[in-house]
């Protein structure tokens, strides 16, 4: 029966078949779609492509779009319905585990969670971790044409905005155990973007002078999308943790285009941008090198690969602070900070400023605050450039009130490099000296290195 006299009768007795039941007669011809199935839609008014989701009103289909917004469609509006594809449940392959080609160098990789270790989920149209390796590695084939995976750990699964310190120490460990295997080339760490620099440059702090690549990588959209950026950020990530370069770095998309990826430094990398697939940028610095799968091209300094021991160093005090100064703010916030916390990073304005006239004068808390032991450092809310409090009155002000000037360093780094210093109970007397010692190249003493 053809489509059009289909809709002409079941409209004419419509009334009288009542509104469910020829629901139910539509459905039964046209919706035999099952949850994951591409489809493609035609209505009244427009063509829809995407994959079926399961719907919790029966009168409505509900669709994910390419573009990874979900639409709901009255299904009396459709006038088309196609299964352009039928959803397979992937076959895991047990191989991909611990799968050896021979010659290949050893990796381990950590999945702690984020959007690349994350699917689609044909229920809710949201997406769901990935708890099983074969289930992460089906999507990554082409990893094995380069690498070995000796050990896929799974210490949790985790929004990055769900970490904290004890989180970051929790990773660093299992890094550790890692770095120390002699036949494990380099490490891959997966993890959400949002909050990746955090995590990252606590690894540049906790491990130290690395003996072997340490490679952060990510992805902005999930593995099982067309337009995913997970798997060219996968592939870049395990030439990196095989190659020459013992420096923990994110490794993702240096362009919108499926075309190569940048390492960046850990301490010197931000996200950038809410979506875009090259959303990591190097601030204050070059990226180490530009990646394709097989290939290395060195940009910037680094440490290099060697054969020795692994001297890591983590500890973390958690009563530190990141605050944001605005205008019109009211310096009598440091008297909370004061009571509760031990360290904070200001990010100031300009070269480096706060207020210090008029009813917001903020010397004189600042002063307080550093006599009754608080740490305040600043750091520039312009990430761009560096920080010079000698440029300007306020700046000398903040400077002899006792303000810790952390140059070009990024304020999530200071924040983190803040809470590891103070985390040294040794180094009570020798906080300034120890935020202002260049530990992992948080500090570039060369600016001028335009790269954005």
């Amino acid at each position: 029966m053809c489509l059009d006299l289909f809709l002409r009768f079941v409209k004419f007795y419509q009334k009288s078949l009542g509104h469910n039941l020829f629901i139910q007669a539509y459905a039964g011809l046209f919706m035999e779609g099952k949850p994951g199935d591409k489809v493609r839609i035609v209505t009244l008014k427009e063509e829809i492509n995407g994959i079926l989701l399961e719907s919790p009103n029966p009168d409505i289909a509900l669709v994910k779009l390419d573009s990874g917004y979900n639409i709901g469609v009255v299904k009396e509006n459709i006038k088309h319905f196609e299964i352009v594809e039928k959803f397979k449940i992937a076959e895991t392959n047990e191989g991909y585990k611990m799968s050896e080609n021979n010659g290949l160098p050893k990796i381990d990789v950590i999945m702690t969670g984020g959007t690349i270790a994350s699917r689609l989920d044909t229920k809710t149209g949201a997406v769901k971790w990935l708890t099983k390796p074969e289930e992460f590695f089906q999507f990554y084939p082409e990893l094995f044409e380069i690498v070995n995976v000796k050990n896929v750990k799974n210490p949790f699964l985790m929004a990055s905005e769900d970490m904290s310190a004890s989180q970051w120490i929790e990773i660093a460990r299992v890094v550790e155990e890692s770095l120390k295997d002699n036949e494990v080339s380099g490490v891959i760490v997966t993890h959400g973007t949002d909050f990746l620099g955090y995590t990252a440059a606590a690894f540049s702090f906790f491990l130290g002078k690395l003996n072997k690549p340490v490679v952060l990588t990510y992805s902005q959209r999930s593995s099982d999308r067309a337009s995913s950026d997970a798997s060219l950020n996968m592939l870049c990530a395990g030439q990196a943790a095989i190659s020459d370069i013992a420096e923990v770095m994110i490794v993702g998309h240096g362009s919108i285009n499926d075309d190569f990826c940048f390492a960046l430094r850990g301490v010197k990398a931000r996200k950038m941008h809410t979506s875009r697939r090259d959303t990591f940028r190097p601030i204050n610095a070059s990226p180490i090198a530009k990646i394709w799968p097989g290939k290395i091209e060195i940009i910037g300094g680094f440490r290099k690969k060697n054969e020795g021991k692994i001297d890591s160093d983590i500890v973390f005090n958690e009563k530190v602070a990141l605050v944001k100064f605005y205008p019109g703010m009211n310096p009598d916030i440091l008297d909370y900070y004061n009571q509760y916390f031990e360290g904070i990073v200001l990010e100031v304005s300009g070269l480096g400023h706060l207020s210090v006239e008029g009813k917001y004068n903020w010397i004189p808390k600042i002063k307080k605050a550093i006599d009754n032991g608080l740490v305040i450092c600043a750091a520039p809310q312009t990430l761009y450039g560096q920080l010079d409090p000698l440029v300007y009155s306020p700046g000398r002000a903040l400077m002899d009130a006792g303000v810790i000037y952390l140059e070009d360093m990024l304020p999530e780094t200071a924040l983190v490099k803040l809470g590891w210093v103070l985390g040294h109970k040794q180094w009570k007397l020798k906080v300034k000296e120890k935020m202002l010692e260049n530990f992992a190249g948080e500090f570039n003493k060369r600016l001028g290195v335009e790269f954005c």
